[in-house]
């Protein structure tokens, strides 16, 4: 954890009626002093989507060595790497590499566009990635707090967060799929 990180924590109230999925999250976030509120919720976003036991938050913008989150088996094996924003190829090799399962997140889509454009074609022989955007719907950096409690409704492969009269939608779309 960077010595200036700021301490946010949230509590996470997960209904996933995609994989039928239903649990209370009380997380700890640092946020880097670079990441900005709009990466932190993205990171938040990852959690919600990927939510079971054992996956957790690395040591994140700091480290290159890890991923964003990962879930690991109890012998230490990584069985999912989530990445956010546009990693150069040599990460996403050693990702595919490292790990059974990779997900990349994109979410700025003037950037994320052209860099899957890009990659696209060198992308294609990982098998075990997946690429997905995601689209925001409203001011999702307007959720972010020192302390945040959400509910997070996910049904047909959208997400809303509900943080008392506020919401957000995001919705997924899926560039490339494992």
């Amino acid at each position: 954890m960077a010595a200036n990180a700021t301490i946010c924590k949230a509590l996470l109230n997960i209904a996933d009626m995609d994989r039928h999925y239903y649990e209370e999250h009380n997380l700890t976030l640092a946020q880097h002093p670079s990441e900005n509120d709009l990466r932190l919720m993205v990171r938040l976003i990852a959690f919600v989507l990927n939510a079971q036991e054992g996956l957790g938050f690395c040591k994140g913008i700091s480290q290159d060595d890890e991923p964003d989150l990962w879930k690991k088996s109890l012998s230490g094996e990584i069985e999912l790497w989530i990445d956010l924003g546009q990693p150069d190829e040599k990460r996403i090799k050693k990702a595919c590499g490292r790990s059974e399962k990779v997900i990349i997140y994109t979410y700025q889509e003037g950037m994320a566009t052209p860099w899957f454009k890009q990659l696209e074609n060198s992308l294609k022989r990982f098998k075990n990635l997946s690429i997905i955007h995601l689209n925001i719907d409203g001011d999702l950096e307007s959720l972010t707090k020192r302390s945040m409690d959400l509910q997070c409704n996910l049904s047909d492969n959208e997400l809303t967060l509900i943080d008392g009269d506020n919401s957000v939608l995001i919705t997924q779309e899926v560039w490339m799929q494992e």
